[in-house]
């Protein structure tokens, strides 16, 4: 059913407890070329990784999109031996962070797959398939749908449940988006479809973001009143200049519950290169909270292990791991950007 647009949603922080993640099985050769076995080799690490329960805990359940039969017997071949679920669905690339329904509750606490409108990042990538993902996934959840008229990756906002919202000028205030949409009303249509009271805008993000500087590249909630950013690397970091000021302006936040935000720092991965020596947008803090772990990608950086270290210490309760993702980045992002969450409803086994 589509539920009604005037009724109240809510979008649950990434802390909160999931029911299952949504990845899609990274199989296009057209647009991974020789690199795609290593992108496979690194999806499936990641996977086994959310997978993780301690003794007597409850494992994280996957939700895996494969394309076509073939794919989808490739995957389960690679995967079936942990608790997944398969979907033939199609799909443009794997970036379900953006492409994949944002899960809410209403206000009866009820889960509800919210729809937003997908242009490509702003028509820079248009895929086949992509446009609908949302829509399948939300048909395959089943219970209630919610679609929202206006341009929204899940990958520009960041939520702590209760009641702030973390976003970009650079992504949600470009004109390749909502063109017709101010600032003012950017922030209503926020409140109204994630239930979010206050939004707090950064500026600009990495070098060579296509996704327009993604706030999960930049900065994250830990905890309520709590948020970690990075600090530039040294002398020769592409991103000192963006990573100090989103710092400074972290720093003079107060959230909608009127605290001041305490804000953490991590060193960045510094300057990464792809093959050609373009600068890649890699970041720490592109972390996957699954319901027993802190997942970071490392890039086989100098700070790769006192980046994961310093993560882990602000999610005491979860295991961090560090797992290798630069043949990932080549597509454009990291792990945070390969998933969806779905939360569990409260009162579910």
């Amino acid at each position: 059913m589509i539920a009604n647009y005037a009724m109240k949603y809510s979008m649950p922080a990434e802390w909160e407890a999931h029911e299952a993640c949504w990845v899609a099985w990274p199989s296009h050769a057209d647009l991974w070329g020789e690199d795609l076995p290593e992108v496979q080799r690194e999806f499936k690490a990641f996977c086994k990784a959310i997978a993780y329960a301690p003794a007597g805990g409850r494992p994280e359940k996957l939700r895996i999109l494969a394309p076509d039969s073939r794919r989808l017997e490739d995957a389960r071949r690679e995967l079936g031996d942990l608790p997944v679920e398969f979907y033939e669905i199609g799909f443009g690339d794997v970036w379900l962070r953006d492409t994949a329904p944002v899960f809410l509750f209403d206000d009866k606490g009820r889960l509800t797959a919210g729809c937003f409108e997908f242009n490509g990042w702003g028509e820079k990538y248009s895929l086949p398939s992509d446009s609908e993902v949302s829509a399948r996934i939300a048909e395959k959840v089943g219970g209630s749908t919610v679609k929202f008229p206006w341009v929204l990756e899940g990958g520009s906002i960041e939520v702590d449940g209760e009641g702030t919202c973390l976003t970009t000028e650079q992504c949600l205030l470009n004109p390749n988006r909502n063109p017709d949409m101010s600032k003012s009303q950017i922030e209503n249509a926020l409140r109204e479809s994630l239930g979010v009271t206050k939004v707090l805008w950064l500026g600009q993000g990495l070098v060579n973001d296509h996704t327009d500087g993604h706030i999960d590249t930049l900065a994250r909630f830990v905890a309520p009143g709590k948020v970690v950013c990075m600090a530039p690397s040294g002398p020769k970091d592409p991103n000192t200049e963006a990573l100090l000021k989103i710092e400074q302006d972290l720093r003079s936040f107060t959230d909608a519950r009127g605290r001041k935000l305490e804000v953490f720092t991590v060193p960045s991965p510094g300057l990464i290169l792809d093959d050609t020596e373009k600068i890649m947008p890699a970041s720490y803090v592109n972390f996957y909270l699954s319901n027993h772990s802190v997942i970071v990608p490392i890039y086989g950086a100098a700070n790769d292990e006192a980046a994961v270290a310093a993560i882990g210490k602000l999610f005491p309760s979860r295991r961090a791991i560090g797992l290798l993702s630069g043949y990932l980045l080549t597509g454009g992002g990291a792990f945070h950007c390969i998933t969806q969450q779905q939360p569990l409803v409260k009162g579910q086994a």
